[in-house]
């Protein structure tokens, strides 16, 4: 660990992360600057249909609740955000944190707002599908959303600009936290001997919790984690060597060790020599994690070399709606009267089987996650919940397999309840692959001040 270093910290993992983690990190952490990653492969999709519905809206839900309460302390203490939150609609996440910071008597807030990551108008029907390895036209839905995985580039250029937060659309996960790190520590945008291991501590840190404990607990191979009520989200101090050291507030809940991180490195990890993002390809393999004290772990060994020509497009794409209900019974005979309601819905629906693509009958308790591997329980369960849930391109079709279901609590067998039903888009996500430079010119930085 040589030269210069810059402190970040991890203020959410995706759309509805906790808020009191990043609150606690703005006040307490001692760090220069606070990201807040926001965007799961569904989440842009879905916040395209809501801007659809309303153009004010299609950014993060939570990006009000989430300024209020960490504006203050990071403008008393020079912190800066940047976030994914800005999600379909990056003006509009930009509009509330002015109006909050103004409501709060922040003066002086320099917000930019990174665009161009919306490319549905460059989208072709020639461009070749991932999943399905054909051409996008082919695919039987209406495109909702395209867009780009744009890298840290343009955050380093707001940044340059004086901004103290910064609100994208589609960015790299990774990108978010390499962005600081290139603007501090005066990386190039072609210095793959340190954006690799910088891309590697933006991955370890993009989850939050995951690095610090979080989803680590597994009875029988470890002994738990602490006070899981109160995880503390990550710090990286990551320096111009480009090695790093992860850690926590002191006194929250947790742990951050070799193994939690190692956990966290390989999460969504396919090619650990050619981890593929708009800023390099970073490599994986010779990665070590050494424990410098209680929650105190130094990264070393990352690599990078040349990032790939082309940026990852991810396109969603309508292909109808799934309707479900759900109704539980409990006690004596639960499983034979979960099982008779579903015959009686199955026979009901089936004058409008040639308009449902997909039909799944799960009991919970009993097969919803193994499905038809799932052995017949040796006792008789103590309560069972009937789940039907339907995929058609029909809304209409959609809503009578949800209503099907609901009717068990009329005409179905007695003692049934809690019954509930709903429909809701059937959104698909594609990947394929867009030629760098197209993108390029359209991703533009403007800048606001409150």
């Amino acid at each position: 660990m040589k030269g210069k270093s810059v402190r970040i910290g991890a203020g959410a993992a995706y759309e509805m992360d906790r808020v009191a983690p990043a609150a606690l990190l703005a006040e307490h952490g001692n760090i220069q600057y606070l990201c807040f990653e926001t965007l799961a492969e569904r989440t842009l999709g879905f916040a395209h249909l809501r801007r659809r519905e309303d153009p004010s809206a299609g950014f993060n839900p939570m990006t009000e609740e989430r300024m209020r309460a960490v504006l203050p302390a990071c403008a008393r203490n020079g912190v800066k955000i940047i976030t994914s939150m800005g999600a379909a609609n990056p003006h509009g996440a930009a509009e509330v944190t002015l109006r909050v910071a103004r409501e709060l008597g922040i003066t002086g807030l320099k917000v930019a707002v990174v665009l161009g990551d919306d490319i549905k108008h460059l989208v072709t029907p020639e461009m070749r599908i991932w999943e399905t390895d054909g051409p996008l036209g082919d695919l039987d839905g209406e495109l909702i959303s395209a867009n780009a995985y744009v890298g840290a580039e343009p955050i380093v250029a707001a940044l340059e600009r004086g901004a103290d937060v910064v609100i994208t659309g589609r960015v790299a996960d990774p990108s978010l936290f390499l962005a600081p790190m290139m603007y501090e520590l005066g990386w190039r945008a072609d210095d793959w001997d340190r954006l690799g291991p910088g891309t590697i501590v933006g991955h370890l840190l993009e989850c939050t919790a995951l690095v610090s404990g979080g989803l680590y607990y597994d009875p029988g191979s470890n002994d738990g984690v602490p006070d899981m009520a109160h995880i503390g989200y990550p710090i990286a101090e990551v320096y111009e060597d480009g090695e790093a050291v992860i850690s926590k507030v002191d006194g929250t809940g947790g742990m951050v060790t070799p193994t939690t991180c190692k956990a966290q490195l390989l999460y969504e990890l396919h090619d650990p020599s050619a981890y593929l993002t708009p800023d390099v390809t970073a490599d994986f393999r010779n990665v070590r994690f050494d424990e410098l004290g209680k929650d105190k772990v130094r990264v070393s060994g990352g690599a990078g070399r040349e990032r790939p020509k082309d940026l990852k497009v991810l396109a969603g794409v309508l292909e109808g709606y799934i309707g479900e209900g759900e109704i539980s019974w409990a006690g004596p005979g639960c499983y034979e009267k979960a099982q008779a309601a579903a015959e009686a819905a199955k026979t009901n629906l089936e004058p409008m089987m040639d308009r449902i693509d997909e039909l799944r009958v799960d009991f919970m308790g009993v097969n919803s996650i193994f499905g038809p591997t799932a052995p017949e329980p040796a006792a008789a369960p103590n309560e069972v919940r009937l789940r039907i849930a339907g995929r058609t391109r029909s809304h209409e079709v959609a809503f009578k397999i949800g209503q099907e279901v609901e009717l068990k609590i009329h005409d179905g067998p007695v003692g049934g309840g809690g019954i509930r039903s709903s429909v809701r888009p059937c959104l698909s996500m594609y990947s394929t692959l867009i030629p760098r430079e197209q993108v390029a010119e359209e991703v533009s930085v403007e800048m606001q001040t409150a």
